[in-house]
This record gives structure tokens, C-alpha cells and sequence, in this order.
């Protein structure tokens, strides 16, 4: 069976420089952990990726395959933005998952900011 090659389009950057936004991509309910890529391509579920990733003050990038877990398309609803759910790859044997946490470990630990109007 040949190997899917992945094209330009499946090859994202992904530079997160703080921790509300990390905290806020971060999707700790899927198994090996992933994270939220705003873009208006289009993707399928399911669907390969390579991330680029540079956490916070990271000197470099960090390579993770993934899959598409979810897909919010442009124009949906409650205003949300458009992008993709990333799940990280098995290969990765949760590392990113781990820096993550240890990077927002404090924000975990406390309930998301509420809002009132």
C-alpha cells in the first residue's frame, strides 16, 4: 500500500506566543491531546497534517503529525472561527501533550474566565 504523500496545503505553521491563546487552542478531551489551526483551507476529517509548532519562547519549531479531528468552516456559527482540530499522532507518544500541559499547567488547574454582558 502506498503512503499518502502530504501536498503544501497539509504542511501548517503554527506559532503560539502566549498562554491564553495556547490555553484556548488546546484540546485536552482528544486521547493524545491536540490543537485548534485557524485557517479557511479546506480540509477533511480525517485528513493528515505536519505542524510546524513553536510553543511560547520555543527557539525553534517542533515537528507533529496529526489528523483533522473537527472542522469548523468559515461562517460558523456563534461566531467561532474557521479552522481545523488537530490530533496529534501516535508517533508523537504524548509529548506535545505534555509540554503543553506543563506550559498552562496553572490555567488547567482554574475554570475558564466567564463572561457577563
Amino acid at each position: 500500500m502506498k503512503k499518502p504523500t502530504l501536498g503544501a496545503k497539509n504542511m501548517l505553521t503554527l506559532h503560539v506566543k502566549d498562554e491564553l491563546t495556547l490555553y484556548n487552542s488546546y484540546l485536552p478531551f482528544l486521547k493524545r491531546g491536540g490543537l485548534f489551526f485557524p485557517t479557511d483551507k479546506k480540509y477533511e476529517l480525517g485528513e493528515e497534517v505536519f505542524l510546524k509548532l513553536t510553543l511560547l519562547n520555543d527557539e525553534g519549531t517542533t515537528p507533529v503529525a496529526g489528523k483533522v479531528a473537527w472542522i469548523n468552516p468559515k461562517g460558523a456559527p456563534g461566531g467561532r472561527p474557521a479552522g481545523i482540530g488537530v490530533h496529534f499522532n501516535e508517533m508523537d507518544n504524548g509529548k506535545t501533550r505534555e509540554r503543553i500541559e506543563q506550559a498552562i499547567v496553572a490555567m488547567l488547574k482554574s475554570e475558564k474566565p466567564t463572561y457577563t454582558m
